[in-house]
C-alpha cells in the first residue's frame, strides 16, 4: 500500500514560467504574445494570461479571511446572503402598498419606496407599509433631499407605536446632496445641513443607513472601473469629514453611510471591483476610528489588523449594487437578460449586501410586469438553484482575481489621493473635475463603440437583421429621477422652489452636469432614422472568388450593415462580376458590397465597380476590407471600403446621407 503521506504526482516537476510561455507562443504560431495574451485594461493596467503561486504569496489580500478586516472577503463569516431587492415607483401608497405586498410573495425581500415630497408623515407610511412586516424586510426610502428628517422622525415614531423592536430593523434613507450636484450641475452645499439632524433622528434605528454614496450615478455615466471606485471613496471620506466635522462620532458616522454602487458588463472586473470597495473603505475608515484600539501588527503579510468585534465594525463597507443601465440596448432587447445576468452574478460572487436587477425593457417603456418577474428571477436563480447565498468568496485565492483585486485597488486608491490633493470630493465636484472626467470617459467610450473597438451585442457586433423598433423609441429618465423625488425642486438652495437645470448641461452656478446616454444610443438613433425612411435600403453582397474570403467579408458585410438597419441580402457567390451585378439591380439594391479575397480586388473590383455604375448609376459600391491594391481601385472612382480598422459609426451615417435619410 502507498504511503499515505506521499504527495500526489510528487513524481511531475512543475513547469516554470518561462516553460509555460514558451508553450503559449508555440500555439500561438508566431502571433505577437504581448498584443495577443495580454489584457491591458481602460483601467491604466495589464493582466497576464496566467498567474502562479509566487505572483500572490506577497499579496497582504491572500492572508484575509472572510468576516474580518479589511473585509476583502465579505463582511460575513457562514454565508453570503444578500437582499433581493426591488424598487417600487409608484407614490400612491394603496397602490404601491399592493405591489410590495405581491412581490413580496414572489422571492423579494427588500424594497425600495418613493415618497412624496409632501408625504412624508406617519399617516402615508401607515398606509404605504400596511401589511408588511418591517422586521423581516429590508425598507428603502427616498424623497426630497430637505424632507429626509422628516421622512426619519415619521418612520421611527410610526415603528414605535407599531411595537417593533427599532434596534432589529434594517433600511436606508437614500439622503446624497452631492449627487444632485453631478447630475443637474447645482450647488447643493446648502443641504448638506441636514445630515446630522438625520443622523439624530434615526438614533433609535441604529441598523438604518442614511447617508447615501450613489456611485451607480457615474457607473450609468460611462465611468471606467477605477474611476466609480475611486470617485466613490472620495465620495463617502467627504461625507465622514463633513459628518465628524459637526460633531457627529466617527463610528456613528461610518455605521450610516451606504454605498451604491452600479455592475457593468466586465465580469471578472466587478468581482474584483467590490472586494477591493471593501478593503479600501475599511483602511480609510480605520484612520478616524484609530484612536479606540491600537492595530496588531501581521508579520507574514505587513497589514496593520485590527481586532475583531467593536468601533471596528463601523469599518465594514454596505453595499447595494444594481445592474448597469449605460449598456442597455432598445434593440434586440432580450440580451439585456444576458447582460444583467451576469452584472448579478458577478455582485453576488463578490459578497455584496444587497442587489437591484434593472428590467429588461427600461430603455424603451416603463418596466412590465413580465420584465419585472424575470429581474427577480434572475437573482432567485443564483440563490434558489446556484447556492451562490450559501458561499462566501468562492473568488478568494484565485490567483487572477486576487491580481486583480489588487491592481483595481491601486489605481483606484491613486484616483482617490488626486481627489483629496484637489480638496476632496465637493471641491472637486464644484470645480468640475469629477463630472469632465466622466464625460470623457463616456465620450471615449461612445467613439469606441463606433469603430467597434467596443462591442455591444445585437447593436455594433451581430445585430437581429429582420428586428423592427415596432415604435418602440427610446426614453429618458425624468430631471428628479430616480433620486430626487417626484417634482423635486429643492435640491439646490433648501429654501429655493427654483427649478433644476436639464440633465447633461452646466447649472445656474456654473457647474459641469454628468452627460447621461446609454452606449447603445448613437446607433439606435441611426437605425430609428433608417427605419422611418420611405424605403428600407437594400445591400447586396455580390460574393465571388474564394471561398472562406468571400463567406467571411459577406458575413462580416452583413453584420457591419445591418446595424444601420439596412436590409442585407447574402449569396452563395457568382461565376462573373457582371452576373452579380444584374442579380443586384434585379433585387433592386441600393448598396452592392464586393466580397471576395485581397489578391482577387485587382482583378474583380474595377470591372464591378464599372458594371454597376452602367446599370444603376445611383447604387452605392462598396469594396469589403482594405486590400493592397486599394490605391489603384481609389484611382478608379472606387470610394468606399468597409473592414475592421474603419469608423462603423461614421460610415453607416455617411451612407445614410447619400441615401438621402
Amino acid at each position: 500500500m502507498a504511503d499515505s503521506k506521499e504527495k500526489l504526482f510528487a513524481d511531475f516537476t512543475a513547469p516554470t514560467r518561462q516553460e509555460w510561455r514558451d508553450k503559449i507562443e508555440v500555439d500561438l504560431k508566431g502571433a505577437d504574445y504581448e498584443k495577443k495574451m495580454v489584457w491591458r485594461t481602460n483601467e491604466g493596467f495589464s493582466m497576464q494570461p496566467f498567474y502562479r503561486k509566487e505572483d500572490v504569496d506577497q499579496l497582504a489580500t491572500v492572508n484575509a479571511l472572510p468576516g474580518e478586516f479589511p473585509y476583502v472577503r465579505g463582511n460575513k463569516k457562514d454565508n453570503n446572503q444578500w437582499f433581493v431587492r426591488q424598487n417600487i415607483e409608484e407614490t400612491d401608497a394603496k397602490a404601491a402598498n399592493a405591489k410590495a405586498l405581491d412581490i413580496l410573495n414572489k422571492g423579494v425581500n427588500s424594497l425600495g419606496f418613493h415618497v412624496p415630497v409632501d408625504q412624508c408623515n406617519k399617516e402615508y407610511l401607515a398606509a404605504l407599509l400596511d401589511g408588511i412586516y418591517a422586521d423581516c424586510v429590508e425598507l428603502n426610502f427616498r424623497t426630497c433631499q430637505r424632507h429626509c428628517v422628516e421622512l426619519a422622525e415619521a418612520l421611527v415614531a410610526y415603528f414605535t407605536e407599531k411595537g417593533y423592536d427599532l434596534a432589529k430593523l434594517q433600511g436606508s434613507i437614500n439622503y446624497d446632496p452631492i449627487s444632485k450636484m453631478l447630475k443637474k450641475g447645482k450647488d447643493t452645499t446648502p443641504a448638506l445641513q441636514f445630515a446630522k439632524p438625520l443622523i439624530e433622528a434615526l438614533a433609535q434605528l441604529p441598523q438604518y443607513r442614511c447617508i447615501a454614496v450613489n456611485a451607480d450615478l457615474l457607473n450609468n455615466a460611462g465611468a471606467y472601473v477605477y474611476q466609480e471606485l475611486g470617485y466613490a471613496l472620495a465620495w463617502g471620506g467627504e461625507y465622514l469629514d463633513e459628518l465628524v466635522e459637526a460633531g457627529v462620532p466617527a463610528e456613528e458616522a461610518a455605521r450610516r453611510i451606504k454605498f451604491n454602487f452600479g455592475i457593468s458588463g466586465v465580469y471578472f472586473m466587478e468581482i474584483a471591483k467590490f472586494r477591493a470597495a471593501r478593503m479600501l473603505w475599511a483602511e480609510i475608515v480605520k484612520q478616524y476610528l484609530a484612536p479606540y484600539n491600537p492595530p496588531v501588527g501581521d508579520e507574514k503579510s505587513g497589514c496593520q489588523t485590527p481586532p475583531a468585534g467593536g468601533p471596528w465594525e463601523a469599518a465594514k463597507m454596505r453595499v447595494n449594487a444594481t445592474t448597469s443601465s449605460y449598456n442597455l440596448t432598445l434593440f434586440d432587447s432580450y440580451v439585456n437578460m444576458l447582460r444583467t445576468q451576469t452584472e448579478t452574478m458577478s455582485a453576488a460572487i463578490a459578497n455584496v449586501d444587497s442587489i437591484v436587477v434593472t428590467p429588461f425593457d427600461v430603455p424603451c417603456e416603463q418596466p412590465t410586469e413580465f420584465a419585472e418577474r424575470i429581474a427577480r428571477n434572475q437573482q432567485l436563480l443564483l440563490k434558489e438553484e446556484c447556492h451562490f447565498d450559501k458561499l462566501v468568496d468562492v473568488s478568494g485565492g484565485s490567483y487572477f482575481v486576487e491580481e486583480l483585486t489588487v491592481a483595481i485597488a491601486q489605481q483606484a486608491w491613486k484616483l482617490f489621493l488626486a481627489v483629496e490633493e484637489e480638496g476632496g470630493f465637493l471641491a472637486a465636484a464644484k470645480a468640475g473635475t469629477i463630472q469632465k472626467a466622466i464625460n470623457d470617459t463616456d465620450a471615449a467610450r461612445h467613439a469606441n463603440v463606433g469603430k467597434r473597438k467596443e462591442f455591444l451585442l445585437g447593436t455594433n457586433q451581430f445585430p437581429n437583421f429582420t428586428e423592427k423598433s415596432e415604435g418602440k423609441e427610446p426614453i429618458n429618465p425624468s430631471p428628479c429621477s430616480p433620486r430626487g423625488g417626484e417634482g423635486c425642486k429643492c435640491s439646490g438652495n433648501v429654501n429655493s422652489n427654483e427649478a433644476l437645470p436639464p440633465t447633461g448641461g452646466v447649472g445656474e452656478g456654473l457647474i459641469p452636469a454628468l452627460k447621461t446616454s446609454r452606449l447603445a444610443s448613437d446607433f439606435e438613433t441611426l437605425r430609428l432614422t433608417t427605419e422611418k425612411a420611405a424605403k428600407q435600403p437594400i445591400a447586396f453582397m455580390l460574393t465571388i472568388g474564394n471561398l472562406a474570403m468571400r463567406q467571411a467579408r459577406a458575413q462580416f458585410s452583413c453584420n457591419f450593415l445591418a446595424a444601420a438597419g439596412y436590409k442585407v441580402v447574402d449569396n452563395l457567390g457568382f461565376p462573373t462580376v457582371e452576373e452579380g451585378v444584374q442579380a443586384a439591380v434585379k433585387a433592386g439594391a441600393d448598396i452592392v458590397v464586393l466580397c471576395s479575397s485581397d489578391d482577387e480586388y485587382a482583378d474583380y473590383g474595377v470591372p464591378a465597380f464599372e458594371a454597376l455604375k452602367a446599370a444603376d448609376p445611383k447604387a452605392i459600391f462598396i469594396i469589403a476590407g482594405a486590400p493592397a491594391c486599394s490605391e489603384d481601385l481609389k484611382a478608379a472612382g472606387i470610394e468606399n471600403f468597409i473592414h475592421v480598422r474603419v469608423d462603423q459609426l461614421k460610415t453607416l451615417k455617411e451612407l445614410n446621407a447619400k441615401l438621402g435619410i
